[in-house]
């Protein structure tokens, strides 16, 4: 698999994304004997990569799963409040997993984990344009007032990017987002009119809920993961 210099050494453990790029404008790395002094280099799979003269290898395996959350769990690894966070209800070989993105306390579905850091951070950044979906069951709408999500507004001074909303049946919405700020779709929802009653997360990029038990976590094939992978590189 083809990556770029800097994710391959900041997956390796060696320093972040940022430090890694330094190394290589430094000229302490060299890909198969030769110093590479530009982050603009993709290694391949059997390529030798070496820091300040010492070899470095990938971490594990690059692992993603779907875990369908249920509601009333804290996305975090520990709440003051000592409230039921996802940790407590996944198995403990799961316990290592970083979540991408956030669910709130009261949201469900669809949130994706994964044992690798650099993978986390490229799945959550607006620039990556990742689509997700979700289902809200709200008290009522008004169609007109919906447009004014539809454009994008700014609430308090944070800017939401424009929404897609369509609408299911009666008080039920199927709401699309790129940027995934804090709480984005019920604050957005709320301001033009129609309060979040229920929120659903389906979908997460190409990746589907599905029939995902409630509490339960899957593997993600290795061919949707490459293509995943692959995506996110030419996305950069």
């Amino acid at each position: 698999m083809t990556e770029r210099l800097a994710k391959f050494i900041a997956n390796s453990g060696v320093a972040s994304r940022r430090g890694a790029e330094d190394l290589i404008l430094s000229g302490a790395v060299s890909v198969n004997g030769v110093v590479i002094n530009t982050p603009v280099f993709f290694v391949n799979d059997g390529d030798k990569v070496c820091v300040n003269g010492t070899e470095i290898k990938q971490n594990e395996e690059i692992k993603l799963y779907k875990f369908h959350k249920p509601l009333n769990t804290m996305t975090t690894t520990n709440d003051p409040q000592n409230r039921k966070t996802i940790y407590d209800v996944l198995g403990d070989e799961y316990k290592n997993l970083k979540y991408i993105g956030r669910l709130d306390y009261k949201t469900t579905g669809l949130l994706l984990m994964t044992n690798n850091g650099e993978l986390a951070r490229q799945l959550s950044l607006p620039k990556n344009h990742i689509k997700r979906i979700y289902i809200a069951t709200v008290k009522s709408f008004d169609n007109k007032k919906l447009d004014i999500a539809r454009h994008g507004v700014e609430i308090d001074g944070i800017k939401y990017r424009p929404m897609k909303i369509e609408v299911i049946e009666k008080n039920k919405l199927r709401v699309t987002v790129e940027e995934g700020k804090k709480n984005e779709v019920r604050n957005v929802l709320k301001y033009v009119g129609s309060p979040v009653v229920e929120l659903h997360r389906v979908s997460y990029g190409e990746i589907q809920l599905g029939n995902l038990e409630v509490g339960k976590i899957s593997l993600i094939d290795r061919k949707t993961l490459d293509l995943l992978l692959n995506k996110l590189l030419l996305s950069k």
